[in-house]
């Protein structure tokens, strides 16, 4: 095992990815070490802190326990984790290593151990015979190309044999990661050119190769076709000046007799452990399950306990702001279609001082039915969001949209459940029924499973109050369609920057920072001068007798307020916006001192 040790400058901060990717391949330890493969294999990026190296993409992390110099340290890796966590923000995590840091040990997942087997190592006398008659009855040679062959062989094996997740995933994305440097077919085929046997290596360690994976056929079965292959393999590593073979792990029994009989030997320790990340904002349950139940049965009783168990993180409610003409007062707000946390309590004690509560439009489950089958059922003419994507930009909004995915995710059970159908959304439906399905799907994978325009429409008539939609289902609809494929399309072209957005988007909206809000360099496709601008002139009819009146409560988008505001006060109404909290208002001064 010291062997299997150098030491090696820190590589925090490599040069490049190039410097990087050779400084791992120097002094890789265990397959997963192999940069360009494994990036090809998981489509995520890779990097390293420390002399740990780390996988990730959108919101998962992969970390790699294994250091590129020295002797490991639960502690030193666990401080490397920690940076690589709080850099990508990552969520679905998964890590592994010859031992886990202590607090990772309940997310333990598998335990095994990394064979090798050393270069110079000699055939066993037991095989000698038996490799011989191989010899004469198969052809042995190297290639690139995934064949029709190969794929049959695949094919065959992986229905007849159990496999884990993980390797399950590397059959089958064994052709489309073939183009990657160093990637080897080791192949037997037999006298009628038929496939026996192949094993995929990776050449691309220096220290070592890797089998990665190998399959022989049963129909028909040739003997010992496998053995060939790794003597021949054996003849390869040492003319490319390999130390050893990485044969991987033990798998299984069978596995592990087939690895030791050619004198194989147990090198590393290997532990697996899976987790979820918290975000900073945490429901601990989702829109649907208390809300619903209130709203449908209000006589049921619940005890303190139950509404702190059902209720989601709280905060308080700082996109309001209080309007007044002679002596009325009322409020207007900014809702969101879509948040991180629920503002419950700031709400319950506004509607005590309001008669009526405006929204923009009916959110009652048959309403919200008729506008999603409008938005499955577009006009034959209307332009889907497919014809203006290309295919890269799908996959790209795929990984976004439905999370990690393949065998790491699949080993790990951590794959999004039910995840959307991209391309049918693409294909099928309506450019805004497509924008706002997977919107939301992106988003409810974050944690944004709160709705601030349902919140409202549920607490106001559980609390009795008149609860007035703004717009019909029809004009509702109207404005949705005015939502272009290419301003959708703009939008999804832009996903790998959707973490960034709603992250600034929910620290603007926590702080009633509507300027910031507003400044986003990412446009949100319902910004357009249909759905604002001739709204807001609608919004602003509607709302003024209520106003006028007093003891209303309106909310609307937040990107209707910048244009709304001013037109109240032309209307001679008086705005202020409300500062819940110390901070707000702490904060507010700051801006506005920028400002000026």
């Amino acid at each position: 095992m010291n062997s299997l040790h150098r030491s090696a400058p820190n590589i925090a901060a490599p040069g490049g990815h190039s410097d990087l990717f050779a400084y791992v391949l120097e002094n890789a330890q265990i397959p997963e070490h192999s940069p360009a493969f494994m990036c090809a294999m998981s489509g995520g990026n890779f990097f390293a802190r420390g002399d740990y190296c780390f996988l990730t993409a959108q919101d998962w992390l992969m970390a790699l326990g294994y250091p590129l110099s020295g002797a490991y340290s639960p502690d030193a890796f666990a401080a490397a984790l920690r940076t690589a966590l709080d850099q990508t923000g990552a969520r679905d995590c998964w890590c592994i290593a010859p031992e886990l840091p202590a607090w990772l040990i309940p997310h333990e997942v598998d335990a095994d151990d990394f064979f090798i087997l050393p270069a110079a190592a000699a055939v066993p006398t037991r095989l000698r015979r038996q490799l011989e008659r191989a010899r004469t009855c198969l052809r042995v040679d190297m290639t690139t190309r995934f064949s029709p062959q190969h794929r049959r062989l695949w094919s065959e094996f992986t229905a007849h044999t159990p496999l884990k997740a993980n390797a399950r995933e590397l059959f089958a994305r064994t052709e489309q990661v073939m183009g990657t440097p160093d990637l080897m077919l080791l192949n037997a085929w037999d006298q009628e050119g038929r496939l026996a046997a192949c094993l995929l290596l990776d050449f691309a360690p220096k220290p070592f190769v890797s089998y990665l994976i190998g399959a022989h056929s049963r129909s028909p079965y040739t003997p010992y076709a496998s053995d060939l292959l790794i003597a021949t393999l054996l003849d390869e590593a040492r003319k490319r000046g390999k130390e050893y073979i990485h044969l991987g792990l033990g798998v299984n029994e069978g596995i592990r007799r087939f690895k030791s009989k050619w004198g194989a030997v147990p090198a590393l320790p290997y532990r697996m452990a899976a987790w979820k990340e918290q975000p900073a904002s945490n429901p601990k349950a989702g829109i649907g399950d208390m809300l619903r139940t209130l709203t449908a049965d209000p006589t049921t009783m619940y005890s303190t306990q139950d509404m702190l168990d059902f209720e989601p993180q709280q905060r308080p409610f700082a996109m309001l702001w209080e309007v007044e003409k002679n002596g009325k007062y009322s409020w207007i707000g900014g809702s969101a279609h879509f948040f991180c946390c629920s503002f419950k309590r700031s709400f319950r004690r506004l509607f005590k001082q309001v008669d009526a509560i405006l929204l923009e439009g009916p959110l009652d489950d048959e309403s919200l039915d008729i506008v999603a089958r409008s938005g499955r059922e577009p006009d034959s003419d209307v332009e889907r969001v497919a014809s203006l994507l290309t295919e890269d930009a799908i996959r790209v909004l795929m990984r976004v949209v439905r999370g990690p995915e393949g065998f790491w995710p699949r080993l790990l059970n951590i794959e999004t459940k039910n995840p959307a159908d991209v391309r049918f959304y693409l294909e099928h439906t309506h450019p805004w029924y497509a924008l706002f399905s997977l919107w939301t799907a992106f988003l409810e994978r974050q944690g944004w499973n709160q709705s601030v325009d349902l919140e409202i429409w549920r607490l106001g008539h559980a609390m009795g109050k008149s609860v007035i939609a703004m717009e019909s289902l029809e004009e509702q609809i109207a404005s949705l369609e005015s939502v272009t494929a290419e301003r959708a399309a703009n939008f999804f072209c832009n996903a790998p920057r959707w973490k960034d957005y709603i992250r600034q988007n929910a620290a603007a909206y926590l702080a009633g920072d509507l300027a910031a809000m507003m400044g986003t360099s990412i446009e949100f496709p319902t910004r357009t001068e249909r759905v604002i601008d001739r709204r807001d002139q609608l919004f602003r009819e509607r709302m003024r007798p209520f106003l006028e009146a007093g003891r209303c409560a309106v909310f609307v988008g937040t990107a209707h307020l910048p244009g709304l505001q001013p037109m109240l006060e032309q209307d001679g109404f008086r705005l202020r916006q409300v500062m819940p909290t110390w901070r707000h208002k702490l904060r507010a001064r700051l801006r506005a001192k920028k400002v000026s």
